[in-house]
């Protein structure tokens, strides 16, 4: 009922991405840090995600993880996971009682796993975009890469929910995005990103960080970088696509 791709870029950012003809599919799939990442997926068994994540930041192998979750668990076989270790290292499971089409495919950066979906392209057609998508930020990649699979099918029953998050070598995501009920689920989240360039983008360079416990508890520069951003999207002729209402005082 679900596919999903995970990847790492060559800075170090690690992004889940998923969507799925299901209520809310990015509250329930994801389990990412600053350093490893899981999707749980299919009958989604989420002590897979919490669990595999902490075992994997100790230091444990990805492979040896999954294969003693899946060994222990008496419903493996509704089962679908797929997740990246410290070192890069992938693995995944797909159940076979998964409902048809069920499949995973791992490249060199990346793994991408689904169910219940219109075929084995659709997981290729993912992976493919998203090899080919280095020159685009990397948030725009993922959706771009998911929205391939879905051009090729995704999700056979239909469309409801996508979700999208991204860390950059902090325990907290720098980007959290979902769309929980929506009837283009991957379209609003590119909505969400472009959104995205114009206020959050700007506001994250200022968060703490572990190194940084203060991050920069000024507005200096903020506000210059939003203006900047404003003017250049004006300038070029682009209306903002945010919902977001403004009250007069």
């Amino acid at each position: 009922m679900t596919f999903s791709l995970i990847a790492r870029e060559a800075d170090g950012s690690i992004g889940l991405i998923v969507a799925s003809k299901f209520f809310a599919c990015g509250a329930v799939v994801p389990f990412v840090s600053n350093k490893v990442a899981v999707a749980s997926q299919a009958f989604c068994n989420p002590i897979w995600g919490t669990e595999g994540r902490a075992r994997m930041m100790a230091g444990e192998a990805a492979e040896a993880v999954l294969d003693d979750l899946v060994a222990r668990d008496d419903g493996r076989a509704i089962r679908q996971a797929h997740m990246m270790d410290r070192d890069g290292r992938f693995a995944a499971y797909t159940g076979s009682d998964c409902v048809d089409w069920a499949g995973h495919l791992i490249g060199d950066d990346h793994s991408v796993a689904g169910n219940m979906l219109a075929g084995a392209g659709v997981l290729e057609a993912v992976s493919e975009a998203y090899s080919k998508g280095a020159d685009l930020p990397f948030a725009a990649r993922l959706i771009k890469a998911m929205q391939s699979g879905e051009a090729a099918g995704g999700d056979k029953r239909g469309r409801q929910a996508a979700g999208l998050v991204i860390h950059r070598g902090q325990s907290h995501p720098w980007l959290d995005l979902r769309a929980d009920d929506h009837a283009d689920p991957l379209g609003e989240l590119a909505r969400l990103w472009e959104v995205a360039q114009e206020r959050y983008v700007h506001f994250a360079k200022s968060m703490p960080t572990a190194e940084r416990f203060s991050g920069l508890p000024t507005r200096a520069g903020i506000d210059a970088d939003i203006a900047r951003a404003e003017a250049d999207r004006k300038a070029a002729g682009r209306l903002s696509r945010s919902h977001a209402v403004e009250f007069e005082h």
